[in-house]
């Protein structure tokens, strides 16, 4: 805190009124008075009342609302106590409240994720051994003594287990003095990772690269470096001794990963690093865990945390690295009240706080790659895999020279592979970013499509639920008999292939192979743990599964990799459709050959001549960067142009396109920036809500905060059903 805002809160406390700021849509901290004998100060965490309720708030920096009758102010209830979010944190959620035109209060919110854990944990009962016997020695009675003879203090059900007795035996003897009541602080959530727990297993590319990455840690402050390595380079190995260093210099470390719920593997490699296994944040943890994590984090105690892109929101006590697996994956970027990039933001974060940032990606994104190549980010290239273990062998099959047979969507030369890899006692592993069994259902006599009562997209047929499903809204019905329509019974067809329906295609051909579906409709977080686990082990033959195969698993005994449709990606408006559909292909193939065993990716495509697919097959990731970044050169596109997204929503279509085109007029006249739309939303309608949508596009350099804030200023006001959704630099275009 500067001296001059020290002054100024020092001021205001004096006159025991400070700004607060409440996690709910307001524009601004409101202020409220500090009753006699409470001390807080920037950063505080209490509670105030807000109309007839209590609500959490954190005092703020600045100086209260002088507008305000003082008379009328209401007090703080309740100063927690808990460590205040640090100044750089402040700073931190200021930032992000400004750039991406999000109310403060809600940004706030997001440190605030765990209301129950802003009092201290509770001490724990134990018990240690006195200098009194009991009056009878038996045997167990021995063992408890004998195993509490040490000194230390025990909790009741540890010295049972220890001693190999019933909690019971522990009962008498407390009762008969031999052991006294003391309490203990709360255990931590985790274990402390030792940074010398286990020498790092380095090769030459691996050394040099994590020598260049020391050298940006250990000279302090701040700075990018993006490791740009092929899958299954060693990635991981090189950003853990970062870890090592800045936890040797006493500091905390933030891994985020695009799914740590389903991550296992990296937490064991983890714990084979540094002894324990690092804290998880993530939304499948249980609420006391959420809690625990949360104190602990703040009190300095948890020095590790692995989590998804919320995890940036955590008010570490001293941290002092962050690291971004999986830099380009969509997942980072939240679009749900406050819209944010976490891989952007994380960046952001290590710059206020003046400590190092580290991206990893096999296939970074384009941003990152122009950062890097205009010196922003210290780019650091890991060219071979790990062990000398080859890359796949990469081929296309055109589907329209070898189609599948007729009702099947497998080529006979994906068939054929399959079949070999199953032969050797190996995995196969098919690859279809669409989940359930058939993407659209429709009747055959009248046409009639099932289509979602409440969104403009086609309900998705779940065989193994027996539902039709939307994707977007959840709504689901049962699978109909016959067609509403006409009434015609059985026949109603599945339109294109989901998972479901691939394995049902590969269980006909390979009826005696173990063959699994891995989607995340199918099964919770720890099944789909479980399953993971049983694929690395070899206990399934063939593997069909979505997306969240491809988020960095490391399956020993997979030698084919097949695309099922590659081409699924390309057919739509995304000015980052090839992008993600060559990050995505990447990725999937990479899941063959880790451990070093000859294998084979192919990919089904009626475009051989793509450029991504081009791209893959030949292992030039070079020339597709080139390509890439040229395209979005002369389209001034993201990274040399900047884009926001605004999308009316409302019950109705006309008040939609009303207030969308009130929004057009309104907005500003300047250089550089242009605004297109209104139109409607590729998804037009969703939860029964109409969407339009405009798109402003601007240099570089243009301030499209300010821009986007004077159209909503000037334009139509919020009335009814209309709502108003902001997103700066968006990732998806529906």
């Amino acid at each position: 805190m500067t001296e001059d805002s020290t002054d100024l809160f020092d001021d205001l406390f004096a006159r025991r009124v400070v700004p607060v700021l409440v996690p709910m849509p307001a524009p601004k901290a409101y202020s409220y008075v500090v009753p006699e004998g409470m001390a807080v100060e920037p950063g505080s965490i209490v509670q105030v009342p807000l109309g007839p309720r209590q609500v959490l708030g954190v005092v703020w920096d600045g100086a209260e609302d002088d507008a305000v009758d003082p008379k009328k102010l209401k007090a703080i209830t309740r100063a927690f106590d808990c460590p205040p979010l640090a100044r750089d944190m402040r700073a931190f959620l200021d930032w992000v409240a400004t750039y991406t035109v999000s109310p403060p209060g809600l940004v706030a919110r997001m440190a605030l994720r765990a209301p129950a854990a802003f009092d201290p944990e509770p001490m724990v009962e134990g018990l240690r051994l006195t200098d009194m016997r009991p009056e009878r020695l038996t045997s167990a009675r021995e063992r408890v003594i004998a195993v509490a003879d040490n000194g230390f203090t025990w909790t009741r059900s540890g010295l049972a287990h220890a001693a190999g007795t019933s909690s019971s035996v522990i009962d008498g003897l407390t009762a008969q003095g031999v052991f006294e009541t003391v309490f203990m602080p709360p255990p931590p959530v985790v274990a402390a990772p030792d940074p010398d727990y286990a020498e790092p297993r380095l090769e030459g590319p691996q050394k040099q690269a994590a020598l260049d990455l020391l050298e940006s840690v250990e000279t302090g402050g701040f700075s990018v470096a993006l490791i740009d390595g092929i899958t299954g380079s060693g990635k991981t190995e090189v950003y853990f001794e970062a870890i090592a260093a800045t936890l040797k210099a006493g500091k905390q470390v933030l891994i985020l990963l695009p799914e740590i719920a389903l991550t296992a593997s990296f937490l064991e490699r983890f714990q084979d690093r540094f002894g324990s296994k690092p804290a998880e944040w993530h939304s499948d943890l249980a609420p006391k865990t959420r809690e625990k994590v949360w104190r602990q984090v703040t009190e300095g105690g948890v020095r590790v945390v692995a989590g998804a892109r919320s995890a940036l929101f955590l008010p570490f006590e001293n941290l002092g690295l962050i690291i971004v697996d999986e830099e380009h994956d969509p997942a980072y970027k939240q679009e749900d009240r406050v819209f944010y990039n976490a891989r952007d933001m994380a960046v952001v974060r290590a710059r206020i706080g003046e400590f190092p940032v580290v991206l990893v990606s096999a296939t970074p994104s384009v941003e990152s790659r122009v950062n890097g190549d205009l010196g922003r980010y210290k780019p650091i290239h890991l060219p071979t895999r790990f062990g000398d273990a080859a890359l796949p062998d990469l081929g296309l099959v055109d589907m329209r020279k070898h189609p599948p047979e007729r009702g099947g969507f497998l080529s006979p030369v994906m068939l054929r592979y399959i079949g070999k890899a199953v032969e050797r006692g190996e995995q196969a592993l098919l690859f279809l970013n669409r989940r359930g069994y058939a993407p659209l259902t429709l009747c055959r006599v009248c046409g009639h499509r099932f289509q979602c009562p409440d969104c403009s997209s086609w309900l998705v047929e779940h065989r193994f639920r027996g539902q039709i499903q939307c994707h977007h809204c959840g709504y689901a019905e049962k699978t109909p008999e016959a067609c509403p329509e006409c009434g015609t019974f059985d026949h109603l067809v599945a339109c294109g292939p989901g998972v479901e329906r691939i394995a049902e295609e590969v269980d006909r051909h390979f009826p005696d192979a173990r063959t699994i579906v891995l989607s995340s409709d199918l099964m919770g977080v720890k099944r789909l743990r479980l399953e993971l686990e049983a694929i690395a082990k070899g206990e399934a033959d063939i593997v069909v599964g979505t997306q969240l195969v491809a988020k960095g698993h490391n399956f020993p005994m997979m030698t084919f990799v097949g695309i099922v449709d590659a081409d699924i990606g390309l057919a739509n408006g995304d000015p980052r459709a090839a992008e993600r559909t060559f990050q995505l292909l990447s990725q999937v193939t990479g899941r063959a050959g880790r451990t070093g065993l000859k294998s084979l990716g192919l990919l089904q495509t009626y475009q051989p001549q793509h450029p991504v697919m081009q791209a893959i097959v030949s292992g030039d990731s070079e020339a597709f960067y080139e390509r890439e970044i040229n395209e979005r050169e002369k389209a001034l596109l993201p990274p040399f142009g900047r884009l926001a997204s605004v999308i009316v929503a409302a019950d109705t279509r006309a008040d939609a396109e009303g207030h969308a085109r009130g929004l057009r007029q309104a907005a500003p006249r300047v250089g550089g920036i242009s605004i297109l739309g209104p139109a409607e939303a590729p998804l037009a309608l969703i939860r029964g809500r109409h969407r339009f949508r405009l798109l402003v596009h601007g240099r570089r350099n243009s301030d499209m905060q300010a821009f986007v804030k004077t159209m909503l200023a000037n334009g139509p006001k919020m009335r009814g059903s209309v709502s108003v959704q902001l997103d700066i630099d968006p990732q998806s275009f529906l």
